[in-house]
C-alpha cells in the first residue's frame, strides 16, 4: 500500500515538455503527450476552488469507485477457495497432503512471475481495456473452478487466477498516479484497501447463504456453489467497470462539461515538488541494495505477509477446527474484515498524528503476537477464548500499509522508489507463498 508515494512528476514533464500529438511514435498509453497538447491548445485557464472540487468529485465517482469495486471483487474471487475449504472442498475433490496449501501459494507464484509482463502491458494497451479484460478472465476462471473435481483442475484454475489478477496492483498504481495529486493519493489508496477488507466481511456472509441454498442439492455441492456464485457476481460487474472506468483524462467522457478536462489535467501541476528524471539510474539501484534498511524493510514485509498468507488460506479451517460447524465457522470469518478496517483507520490516524512510523509499527506487532500465543496456549476446551485470540491476531492487517509508506518516504530518487517497491512486492509474494506451507495436514485441526 501507499505506492502513491512514487513520483508523479512524469505528468508535469509531459505537460511541459511533450511534443504535439502525432509528432512522435507512441504506445497505447500516450496520456502525457495528449495532456501536453491539450493544455497547449487550451492556453491559460483560471478556475475556482469550487470548480476544482466538483471535478475531483467526478474523478472519485468514475475512477476511485471502479477501483474499489474491482479490488473488492478481486479479493472476493481470490478468497473463494478459503470459503470453499470450510465446506470440505478437500474431501470432495480428493486433496491430500500439502495440495490444498499449494492451491493458495500458486496464485502468488503466478503473480510474482507475471508482474513484469503485467506492468509492461499497461504501456502497450489502454488501461481501461486491459483491466476489464483481466477482470472478465479471472471471473470466468473463478466460475470454472467450481467445475474442477481434482487437484489438477483446481491448480490450473488457481494458476490462471493468479496470472489474470497480477495486473491489479500495477494498474491501480498507474491509475492513482494518472488522476490524483500527491496529497489526494493516500486517501484514495486507503479507500480501495478498505474495499479489499469489505470483501472479508461480505464474502463469508455470501458463502453462508450459498451453503444454505445448496445444502440439500444433489447436483451442486456447497463448495461448487461458492465458486459459481462469486465468479458470476464478478462477471456481472465487468460491464459496469467498463462503462465507468476511463482510459485517461484527455479522453474521459465525464469531463466533457465546460473546463472540466483542462482542470483535471492542469491541477496535476501541484505534484511538482522537484525534478523527475525518466532515465533509469543504475547508481541508485546499487545504492538501494547497499542500504541495510532495504533488507530490513523486505524482511519485515516477509514476516508480515507469511502469517497473513497463512490466515488467508487456513483461517476458516482454524476456526472450524475449534469445534464449530461449517455454517458457524464461515460466519465467524466476517468480523476479520471489520477488524482489518478498524486497524487500518486507527494506524493511519496515529501515523498522521504522531509522524513516528517505527513506533506505530512496533505497537502494531504486539496484538498479532499476543493472539498467536493465545491460539497456541489456551486450552481447546475454551473455543470462544481461542476465537477471541484469533480475532486479536487479525490486527496484523494494519502493518503492511505502514511498511510500504515507511519505505517509500525514505527514498529520494524515483529509481530508488521503484526498486524498493519491487523488492517489497517480492517479499510480499514470497511471504504469501510460504505462509500456507507451514500449515501441515497431519497437524489438523491444531
Amino acid at each position: 500500500m501507499f505506492e502513491e508515494k512514487k513520483e508523479l512528476e512524469e505528468h508535469v514533464e509531459g505537460i511541459n515538455n511533450a511534443p504535439a500529438l502525432g509528432n512522435q511514435k507512441r504506445s497505447a498509453n500516450h496520456q502525457l503527450d495528449d495532456a501536453a497538447a491539450y493544455l497547449a491548445q487550451a492556453g491559460p485557464v483560471e478556475y475556482t476552488d469550487e470548480e476544482k472540487k466538483r471535478v475531483i468529485r467526478k474523478i472519485d465517482l468514475f475512477v476511485c469507485v471502479p477501483m474499489c469495486m474491482t479490488y473488492f471483487l478481486q479479493q472476493l474471487d481470490k478468497s473463494s477457495l478459503s470459503y470453499a475449504a470450510i465446506f470440505d472442498i478437500q474431501t470432495q475433490t480428493g486433496l491430500h497432503g500439502s495440495q490444498y496449501s499449494w492451491l493458495s501459494s500458486v496464485v502468488y507464484i503466478a503473480q510474482l512471475c507475471l508482474q513484469p509482463a503485467s506492468s509492461y502491458a499497461l504501456i502497450a494497451f489502454p488501461i481501461k481495456y486491459w483491466v476489464t479484460f483481466n477482470m472478465l478472465a479471472w471471473s470466468i476462471v473463478t466460475v470454472c473452478t467450481g467445475a474442477a473435481h481434482n487437484f489438477t483442475g483446481l491448480v490450473i484454475c488457481r494458476l490462471l487466477l493468479g496470472i489474470f489478477e497480477a495486473t491489479i496492483l500495477p494498474s491501480f498504481i498507474f491509475l492513482t498516479q494518472m488522476w490524483y495529486t500527491r496529497r489526494e493519493q493516500s486517501f484514495r489508496t486507503i479507500a480501495y484497501q478498505i474495499a479489499n477488507s469489505f470483501a472479508a466481511i461480505l464474502g463469508p456472509i455470501m458463502s453462508f447463504g450459498i451453503g444454505r441454498a445448496t445444502e440439500n442439492s444433489k447436483t451442486v455441492k456447497e463448495y461448487q456453489g461458492i465458486f459459481f456464485f462469486i465468479g458470476s457476481v464478478s462477471v456481472a460487474f465487468v460491464p459496469i467497470i467498463f462503462f465507468m472506468l476511463p482510459n485517461s483524462p484527455t479522453t474521459a467522457r465525464f469531463l466533457r462539461k465546460g473546463n472540466d478536462r483542462v482542470i483535471a489535467i492542469d491541477r496535476l501541476k501541484e505534484n511538482q515538488m522537484g525534478t523527475k528524471s525518466s532515465k533509469w539510474k543504475w547508481n541508485q539501484v546499487w545504492e538501494t541494495y547497499k542500504d541495510p534498511k532495504t533488507y530490513l524493510w523486505a524482511a519485515m514485509y516477509f514476516c508480515t505477509s507469511t502469517p497473513s498468507g497463512g490466515f488467508g488460506a487456513f483461517g476458516g479451517l482454524v476456526v472450524k477446527g475449534l469445534g464449530f460447524t461449517s455454517f458457524k465457522a464461515i460466519l465467524m470469518q466476517a468480523p476479520t474484515g471489520a477488524i482489518a478496517i478498524l486497524t487500518l483507520l486507527i494506524t493511519i490516524f496515529l501515523t498522521n498524528r504522531f509522524q513516528a512510523r517505527w513506533m506505530i509499527v512496533a505497537a502494531c506487532v504486539v496484538p498479532p503476537i499476543a493472539g498467536a500465543v493465545g491460539l497456541c496456549r489456551v486450552q481447546r476446551s475454551d473455543p470462544y477464548i481461542l476465537l477471541a485470540c484469533y480475532y486479536v491476531a487479525q490486527s496484523l492487517a494494519g502493518i503492511q500499509p505502514l511498511l510500504y509508506s515507511w519505505a517509500n518516504l525514505n527514498q529520494a530518487g524515483s529509481t530508488k522508489r521503484v526498486v524498493v517497491f519491487a523488492t517489497m512486492f517480492v517479499a510480499q509474494c514470497t511471504g504469501n507463498i510460504v505462509g500456507p506451507q507451514v500449515y501441515l495436514a497431519k497437524e489438523a485441526p491444531y
